[in-house]
């Protein structure tokens, strides 16, 4: 099992999930994603397991106000604006090789530990 959790330091999700994983004694690899943001292969593979592009962001966050994604025309403008701000990722992403999820998902993490 290959564990990483891209988060954001103050996400309190992102917390929960690290504290979820450290109580199975189950070794993650965690990622600022706001330092490091994510690679174009992880970003594709994390885009298409949790269903597109659109579902990593984070409508509430204020860089979402910020970047006027909203009034962006196209899904392509709006994909290269993600690509440019990680502060646009809803977090935590738990990504376990080419399955992920986004946020505070403990029963499908069970189901991860259980394989």
């Amino acid at each position: 099992m290959n564990i990483q959790i891209f988060g954001k330091a103050k996400c309190f999700d992102t917390r929960a999930a690290q504290r979820f994983f450290k109580e199975r004694g189950v070794k993650f690899h965690d990622i600022d994603i706001l330092k490091k943001g994510l690679s174009p292969g992880e970003y594709r593979n994390i885009a298409a397991a949790v269903g597109g592009f659109v579902n990593l962001i984070d409508e509430n966050s204020r860089a979402y106000q910020d970047c006027f994604i909203a009034h962006l025309a196209s899904d392509a403008a709006k994909e290269a604006k993600l690509e440019e701000n990680p502060a646009l990722y809803k977090t935590p992403i738990v990504r376990n090789g080419r399955l992920a999820t986004i946020g505070f998902c403990p029963d499908i993490w069970k189901k991860w530990l259980d394989l």
